[in-house]
């Protein structure tokens, strides 16, 4: 259903092989290039997929999201396509780029610091206000089987060139994307096993799922990764990563940095930290790639230029 209702406007992104990243890794990768989606995240898969869902009366009142900047702009786009207002709730040192383009969409933007504000609490109170609907940026139905359509697209364009993933390997903030990506995998190919990469310090997700119950991150901000420091895993997508086996790695700032600058010197892409790190968990090693089709997301593409000069400086 998600795949159907999204599939008007969301792009089909490219899933490209990379004979470098196969010669250093002794395997066979793929790059499943969401940098590449609209408004430069895989983001607006799951965020059109839920004001879509919405009815006409629920869309009269906006919608409301918290986000540090592409869920933001997904939220932003998908109301600006259908004529609805839209608050975002976002911290006050996200990305440049990422707050222009939230209001270049047509959407309010409500500041909050990450260090001393409770941002859904904020949130709750304007929803209170307001009326409107809330879509959380990952703990949210609507929002996890929007961007499980990626894990669709990886498998179905696999199957066209006759191979399947062994490993399939996505970022992970919150764990949306990640729990639809692997209910997809887990219907469509079994066999293929996922794994979360997610920043040092920001390893809610691996220590979760070794312990079997939601843990919390002691801090809010601190990585380079600023797409992927949410507090603790949502409770839906928690239950859908445990379920369907998978794991998760941690990558360090250092190591995100140089994957951003392989991705722009090696593959041409422009990719932002956060959206580069399944790419350093592969690049660093973390996973054991030799002899194995291995399918990497780059779920993200939206990094302020001195990010990447620093990047590129390293």
């Amino acid at each position: 259903m998600a795949a159907k209702r999204i599939a008007a406007e969301a792009v089909r992104t490219p899933l490209l092989s990379s004979t470098a990243l196969d010669e250093i890794t002794g395997g066979r990768v793929y790059l499943k290039c969401e940098s590449l989606q609209r408004t430069g995240s895989f983001k607006f898969r799951g965020a059109y997929n839920a004001v879509a869902s919405l009815s006409e009366a629920e869309r009269a009142h906006g919608v409301v999201a918290s986000s540090s900047g592409n869920h933001a702009q997904g939220i932003a786009e998908a109301a600006r396509l259908f004529g609805v207002p839209a608050t975002i709730v976002m911290p006050h040192d996200a990305p440049s780029s990422k707050r222009d383009g939230t209001r270049r969409r047509g959407a309010s933007i409500v500041d909050y610091n990450r260090a001393t504000d409770d941002r859904d609490a904020l949130t709750a109170s304007i929803v209170a206000e307001t009326g409107a609907e809330l879509i959380h940026p990952y703990n949210d139905g609507r929002v996890i089987a929007g961007q499980g359509t990626i894990g669709l697209e990886i498998v179905e364009d696999l199957a066209r060139r006759g191979e399947q993933a062994d490993i399939v390997m996505v970022p992970c903030g919150g764990g949306g994307m990640s729990a639809g990506i692997s209910l997809a995998i887990a219907a469509e190919s079994p066999g293929t096993q996922v794994y979360l990469a997610e920043p040092e310090g920001f390893d809610d997700y691996a220590r979760s799922l070794a312990s079997g119950s939601v843990q919390r991150n002691a801090r809010t901000n601190g990585s380079i990764c600023d797409a992927l420091m949410a507090r603790q895993p949502g409770a839906i997508g928690f239950a859908i990563n445990r379920a369907t086996g998978a794991h998760a790695v941690s990558i360090s700032d250092a190591e995100a940095l140089a994957a951003v600058a392989f991705a722009f010197r090696t593959l041409k892409l422009v990719v932002e930290p956060g959206g580069a790190a399944a790419l350093a968990g592969l690049l660093s090693g973390r996973i054991d790639a030799r002899g194995k089709t291995v399918a990497i997301l780059l779920s993200g593409g939206n990094i302020d230029p001195d990010v990447l000069e620093r990047a590129l400086a390293a």
